[in-house]
């Protein structure tokens, strides 16, 4: 399966947003998880509904907030543009950003789910020793939830590049610069002889996808034998 230079254009371009979305995404997100599993304040309920709201709404809607906000005419966007000369609409950060903003729900998800399943007597008895909080959750807290944390991050890496109607309203498709994968296949689906690309592009993702949800497999049985959890269930279910 030969590409064109477009569309493997579009395929680095792809992998590039999606890794730095998921870079972007994963120190809010375990600081959010942690803080909304193990703290009790008023208000929880809307914040996490809040967290939550990307995944419900039509994804043009996220996009076009964003081109409000950081658009050159939109509020933030002019003033980062007047003060540090970033532009972020219409150009590959901004791909960055829409990719984020749509995978973050489906990262803090599994971390939160491996900070819940944790036994706290173990943070105590750490703390009970004498180590200080931020030494419990690195050298503890951290490391149980590595499987939540592999988790999220091959689901967000994996729904940024699948990204599309965000992108589409906040950055354009404009090719070199922001014509993801996505973007790339509507495109070939809408010029005379483009049936071929498209296929190939949607043949591509389909193996990227399945890739990605191997190697989080993988990664994430190992991570649990290393931390016992496979023993754990044996003796459950001998049980």
């Amino acid at each position: 399966m030969w590409l064109s230079p477009e569309e493997t254009q579009a395929l680095w371009l792809s992998a590039k947003v999606a890794l730095c979305a998921t870079l972007v995404c994963l120190p809010p997100a375990i600081a959010l998880a942690w803080w909304l599993e193990r703290r009790r304040f008023r208000g929880r309920f809307l914040v996490d509904a809040l967290v939550q709201l990307p995944m419900v709404l039509p994804p043009v809607v996220p996009g076009y907030l964003l081109l409000l906000l950081l658009g050159t005419q939109g509020p933030l966007g002019h003033w980062l543009e007047a003060q540090f000369g970033i532009v972020i609409a219409f150009t590959w950060k901004g791909a960055v950003l829409a990719s984020a903003v749509m995978a973050f729900p489906l990262m803090v998800q599994p971390i939160r789910l491996a900070f819940r399943l944790i036994d706290a007597r173990l943070e105590h008895a750490a703390a009970t020793l004498g180590a200080r909080p931020w030494r419990v959750f690195s050298t503890i807290t951290l490391p149980l939830a590595a499987p939540g944390l592999i988790a999220g991050c091959v689901l967000c890496f994996s729904r940024s590049l699948g990204e599309f109607g965000a992108t589409m309203a906040f950055v354009g498709n404009i090719p070199g610069e922001t014509r993801t994968l996505p973007l790339a296949i509507y495109s070939l689906t809408h010029v005379p002889g483009g049936e071929a690309g498209a296929m190939r592009l949607a043949l591509l993702s389909i193996a990227l996808a399945v890739a990605a949800l191997l190697v989080s497999h993988l990664i994430s049985a190992r991570a649990e034998r290393r931390l016992g959890f496979s023993d754990h269930r044996s003796a459950h279910a001998e049980l």
